[in-house]
């Protein structure tokens, strides 16, 4: 099960609608013949690409996966039905499927006589497989923030300067978690002060992510900006009654509702409108007021801070006003992983599912976009 994990996290950035899927098979005496992951959305899942490697071998033995096979018929055909023609013995999964439209292949096995456990390394399992189940879950994409901070958390210096706090094996890593994101978003204020390009570099095979600029007023955002390059699709998020004259012609334009206090626009419609693109994971990557209105909305899912060791005293903190005005009513996260990346430390930590709304994101308006641009995103659930 380990090894399928494993597996499972080569899919990351690219299946989205659907889950990371990792499969081991084992023939009779326990030998692995056949491995597999679920590479990319409309196409065979873990199962079946561990089943063609394990050929004939896999008839009598087992079928580790990381999530329950499915009992779907979609642009694929049903997992569990797979394994029965393969003529496996047993199947072990880690996660039971949360989704009703494709559950159930655990039973479907059963019925048929085949030893079926789950369970195994689940935790293990789901937070691979995070963004997928909060999709399903709370119906909206998973939000993880990064940030680059000094250790006294600031962002920038007192002058503005921000280039660069972190080393470069830091600023690597972020393109590693741009790449195992369905889209990365920023604010305004980091759009017109950095003009960020946002697009995954240095990551061979990545596919790149959404670029989502929330600029409320639509004057953030100029002609040339970086973000509006071919190297990604690009979307930019603006007020009902922005004027967006200004904006690039070809730019697609996603309008929003204002925020209910009136500053920026409403977090949730925002999530709303990307997971009706099939995005399931976002890297909000900046600023600070922006991440501020997603924990006050509580549409916070994941953190990784990359701190560096250095003090400033003055400048931009990370997180602006997120509506904590006391001890007691603090976010309160579990650290999952720490790294050394050069000299920086790199901090992950998630917020606990009781911290969080389980309330779906509100509708929202439809897009402004020439056809051309829009994103070609997947539409199957597995």
């Amino acid at each position: 099960m380990h090894r399928a994990i494993d597996l499972s996290r080569r899919g990351l950035g690219a299946t989205s609608p659907n889950p990371v899927v990792g499969c081991v098979v084992l023939d009779a005496a326990g030998r692995t013949v056949g491995e597999g992951w679920h590479k990319r959305a409309g196409g065979p899942h873990a199962e079946v690409h561990a089943l063609a490697e394990a050929g004939d071998d896999a008839r009598g033995g087992t079928a580790v996966v990381t999530l329950e096979p499915c009992d779907h018929t979609g642009r694929t055909g049903p997992c569990a039905q797979a394994l029965l023609r393969a003529g496996v013995a047993r199947v072990v999964y880690a996660v039971a499927d949360p989704n009703p439209v494709a559950s159930g292949g655990g039973a479907t096995l059963t019925a048929a006589g085949v030893e079926v456990s789950g369970g195994l390394l689940a935790d293990a399992a789901a937070d691979v497989n995070t963004a997928w189940l909060t999709s399903v879950r709370l119906g909206r994409p998973l939000v993880h923030w990064k940030y680059a901070a000094t250790l006294d958390g600031r962002i920038a210096a007192a002058d503005g300067t921000s280039r660069w706090i972190t080393s470069a094996e830091a600023r690597a890593d972020v393109h590693r978690l741009r790449a195992e994101s369905d889209a990365v978003l920023v604010g305004s204020g980091t759009a017109a002060t950095d003009d960020p390009h946002l697009a995954v570099r240095g990551v061979p095979g990545a596919v790149q992510p959404l670029r989502v600029v929330v600029d409320t007023e639509a004057r953030a955002v100029r002609p040339g900006a970086r973000v509006l390059d071919a190297a990604a699709p690009t979307l930019v998020a603006v007020a009902p009654d922005a004027d967006a004259t200004a904006l690039d012609p070809h730019t697609e334009i996603l309008r929003l509702p204002r925020a209910r206090d009136g500053r920026g626009l409403d977090p949730a419609a925002l999530l709303a409108a990307l997971h009706a693109r099939d995005v399931r994971s976002v890297l909000l990557e900046g600023g600070a007021t922006l991440a501020g209105a997603f924990v006050a909305a509580g549409l916070l899912d994941r953190v990784t801070g990359y701190l560096a060791p250095a003090l400033l005293g003055a400048g931009p903190q990370a997180l602006s006003d997120a509506g904590i005005t006391t001890i007691a009513r603090a976010l309160r996260l579990t650290v999952t992983d720490t790294a050394r990346l050069g000299p920086d430390l790199r901090v992950t930590a998630a917020v606990t599912r009781t911290e969080q709304s389980a309330a779906p994101a509100a509708p929202v308006t439809t897009t402004e976009a020439p056809p051309a641009t829009a994103t070609a995103r997947r539409t199957e659930e597995r």
